[in-house]
């Protein structure tokens, strides 16, 4: 099915004797998620039933059970049309998340923007990690170093009770947003939003930093899916030439920026946690460096320890 015929289906009064295929008047939920399914799989979006749920409830202002308990509800003229448009972008590869203005992240709704780059599954992982291995109830200093979302301050200040945490961004934009899902959350009376390149305008120390650099090999950028590549900010996925440069820049002021017994917790390319932990295997003072799996076995994170 073509992307023509398929935005024609969504339209009432459809025929076959003008070219396109004719299903009747009523265009049911039902109906709807049946014929995107089939579109998305053969358009080779990956969970096509799921993404197909999740536009039509977004496109219908509600929740995806509600579209379970009322399945022969038919759709309206403006409701076909915002669910068109939906679809035809997300088929051309606009990121599910861009379309919906939000993600889900460790069971918390944020709210997502173009030009911002979008959480993914192995940051969530990261800060799983980081929450396994402190005590919850401590008074931390905490640093989300290039916050973007705010998903990993917001995180820290909301399941680390009697924490205060530093978010810092380069982009205006970015911080901009990132206040926004903290005041949604609650709380914002716990997180400072800095705009800083790295640790250029953090003047304290920290019990924890928590970070999720670009690490991508700047020459591999385009080899990447279309979802990233032309959606998320290139400043958020390069790392230079050997995709190593903020990592090491990070590394090599971290030392200033930490408390006895402090936690460094940072995402890597799946390549890189080898080289990286013998540079900070080289820092004085850090006890002790570890690199964790994530989900599917990739080396992909890294915590050092300081004495």
């Amino acid at each position: 099915m073509t992307l023509v015929q398929y935005s024609a289906i969504l339209y009432i009064g459809c025929d076959s004797a003008r070219g396109v295929i004719a299903l009747g008047d009523n265009w049911t939920v039902r109906k709807v998620l049946s014929w995107t399914r089939d579109y998305f799989a053969e358009s080779g979006i990956p969970q096509p039933r799921l993404e197909a749920e999740i536009l039509l409830a977004h496109a219908l202002a509600v929740d995806r059970l509600h579209l379970y308990l009322s399945p022969e509800k038919p759709l309206s003229e403006e409701e076909r049309n915002i669910y068109r448009t939906l679809v035809t972008d997300r088929q051309r590869g606009v990121p599910l998340q861009l379309l919906t203005k939000e993600v889900s992240f460790l069971g918390l709704r944020f709210k997502v923007d173009h030009g911002i780059f979008i959480p993914r599954s192995e940051t969530e992982e990261l800060v799983e990690l980081v929450l396994r291995r402190t005590t919850r109830d401590r008074e931390l200093a905490c640093l989300d170093l290039g916050t973007g979302t705010g998903v990993i301050a917001v995180c820290l200040a909301k399941f680390l009770a009697s924490s205060r945490v530093v978010a810092i961004d380069s982009s205006s934009e970015a911080l901009a947003l990132a206040a926004q899902n903290a005041q949604l959350h609650g709380v914002s009376e716990r997180i400072i939003f800095v705009q800083s390149n790295w640790f250029s305008s953090v003047y304290s120390k920290f019990d924890l930093i928590v970070t999720n650099p670009p690490y991508i090999i700047e020459d591999r950028i385009t080899t990447l899916s279309k979802e990233v590549r032309d959606h998320d900010p290139h400043i958020a996925l390069s790392g230079g030439e050997d995709g190593l440069k903020a990592i090491t820049t990070i590394i090599d002021q971290v030392p200033q920026y930490v408390n006895s017994g402090a936690l460094l917790a940072m995402e890597v390319g799946n390549d890189q946690a080898e080289q990286i932990s013998k540079k900070l295997c080289r820092i004085a003072g850090i006890s002790e460096v570890e690199t964790v799996n994530d989900i599917t076995g990739k080396e992909r994170f890294i915590l050092a320890t300081w004495q």
